[in-house]
Order: structure tokens, then sequence, then C-alpha cells
């Protein structure tokens, strides 16, 4: 449950930022899984620049941070987001979008800076 109330700005910030579909599947993908430009790009079937642009918005929230692993950055959901409680709860109402991956990897291109 949550245990710090939101101010409604912050809230109305917050679903702004999900309010694309884009960018809220993004975030329940990061929510169980670690992933880089490449495999976004390859899952939204959209360009590098166009799915930078959404992690930007994303990565200015606050709501995912990155890691470098040699020359790539994977992202993943941001745990100690001030506001973590309040997203976590909205991404625990949506489906599961793991057959996203499983999809990239029978495909072999998970991964492909690797």
């Amino acid at each position: 449950m949550l245990n710090a109330n939101i101010e409604m700005n912050m809230a109305s910030e917050i679903f702004k930022l999900l309010g694309h579909e884009t960018r809220l599947t993004m975030l329940k993908i990061l929510d169980d899984h670690d992933c880089c430009v490449c495999e976004f790009v390859e899952i939204f079937q959209a360009t590098q620049p166009a799915i930078s642009q959404h992690i930007r918005k994303l990565k200015d929230s606050g709501l995912i941070k990155e890691e470098r692993r040699g020359q790539w950055i994977f992202y993943s959901l941001n745990k100690v987001h001030k506001y973590y409680d309040f997203v976590i709860q909205l991404l625990n109402l949506l489906p599961c979008q793991n057959e996203k991956l499983k999809k990239l990897e029978l495909n072999g291109t998970r991964i492909q800076c690797d």
C-alpha cells in the first residue's frame, strides 16, 4: 500500500509522462528487466532517436536510471525514486510484457549491443 501521499501536481506530471503507451510499456518492461536502447528499438520498431527521446523523458523525471556496461548503457526502473511506490502500484495493474523480450530472444535480437 502507498505509504506517503503524493502531491496532486506531481501525480499529474507522472500521469502525463505515463500517458504515452511507449513510455508506459517501457516502464513495465524495466520493472522486470534491464534494457538498452537497441532492444527498445526492436521491441517498438521505432527509430533510435525516437526511443532515445522517450528514455530522456523517463530519465529526466528520475523514474529510470542508467548503468554503463562497457560501451553500452542499460536502463532500469529507479527503485529509490521518491514516487516509486506510486508508480509501481500503477505498473502492477498492467499486463506483463515479458513476451516482447521473449520474441527478441526467439528472433536473436535480444541485446544486440553485447
